[in-house]
């Protein structure tokens, strides 16, 4: 029986459900790593691996590489990696709540309305209409395309960005109403941008892919919205933009520093008190701040199971990460 390991799962319970999901393997909790074939991981050290001769494959429990992981596993050119993309429904559900937000100034209205002050409903000016503006979706992954469909929904013209627009798509994305460009038509998708969303993973050559030069060719009024990561945009660059008022609004779930990490499976105490930038991004009315919790829903647990027991209950498996492009 081909033995996983499932690091640090996120309880007892769901550890339990997959290893009835994947019957056919044998899915320990606790090192050592000398049988296991596949890890379930996204934090691996050298010496891990090195105790591992057997492993052959890594699942990433969450979307994207960690840099350290991708740089590492260039040694044990036997390992392959893989990813989940379980947690797309949240994190475009997030990606919409926080543009919806931005365009409706629901949360400076909100703390208006808590104390008693009804001004904001007699000026126009706190929302714009979504329909039959533009939005740029940059990435058309599992969470873009859905993205992309809630856009079309509004009403809304989409443009997505792939970096290879004219490669197949499987048969079940839809791509009607979805005008699909590539990485050189960027400045040309920005200048229409009415509403800008990054959906895509963070590589070599997407951190930075957003800066002042990207920010001054959108249209003056704009909405960014990021659920990717928060280094794709330049972080000086996006602050003045919403300073200024060159950016209408923004909508942030991932951010340029963190709390540093406690124990596993817990909150570690830098948790209450880091500030996401070193830019006072708090102080800007115009921003709508989320704590990186895109992926994240009661249900989301249940999903990661299954994604997990499908990828191991599948030959050969899929999900597999193209480690030249990091993802």
């Amino acid at each position: 029986m081909p033995v996983a390991h499932y690091r640090n799962p996120h309880n007892a319970a769901m550890l339990d459900a997959l290893r009835g999901l994947a019957a056919e393997w044998r899915i320990d909790e606790g090192g050592p790593y000398g049988e296991t074939e596949v890890l379930i991981s996204g934090r691996v050290t050298r010496e891990e691996l090195a105790g591992a001769p057997n492993l052959r494959a890594i699942i990433v429990p969450f979307a994207g590489v960690p840099l350290p992981l991708r740089e590492l596993i260039h040694d044990f050119p036997g390992i392959s990696i893989h990813n989940l993309h379980h947690n797309a429904p949240e994190t475009a559900e997030v990606a919409m709540a926080l543009l919806l937000a931005c365009a409706k100034s629901v949360v400076p209205i909100d703390r208006a309305m808590r104390k008693g002050d009804w001004t904001p409903g007699y000026d126009d000016r706190h929302s714009i209409r979504l329909e039959g503006k533009t939005a740029v979706v940059l990435g058309f992954g599992a969470s873009g395309q859905r993205i992309a469909r809630a856009c079309l929904g509004l009403g809304m013209h989409v443009i997505a960005h792939r970096r290879h627009p004219n490669q197949p798509l499987p048969a079940d994305v839809p791509t009607v109403g979805v005008e699909l460009r590539g990485p050189h038509d960027l400045g040309r998708s920005l200048i229409r941008a009415d509403v800008l969303i990054l959906a895509m993973p963070q590589t070599d050559e997407t951190t930075g892919l957003i800066g002042p030069d990207e920010l001054g060719m959108m249209k003056d009024g704009a909405i960014l919205v990021n659920i990717a990561r928060g280094k794709l945009v330049d972080e000086d660059a996006l602050y003045e933009a919403l300073a200024s008022g060159k950016l209408r609004a923004a909508g942030l779930d991932v951010w340029y520093q963190y709390p540093e990490g406690g124990p596993d499976g817990t909150i570690p105490e830098s948790a209450s008190h880091t500030f996401p930038s070193t830019r006072p991004f708090h102080e800007l009315p115009n921003v709508v701040m989320s704590p990186h919790r895109g992926g994240a829903s009661i249900d989301v647990e249940f999903a990661r199971v299954r994604a997990l027991a499908q990828l191991l209950n599948t030959d050969p498996m899929p999900n597999r990460v193209d480690l030249s492009l990091g993802y």
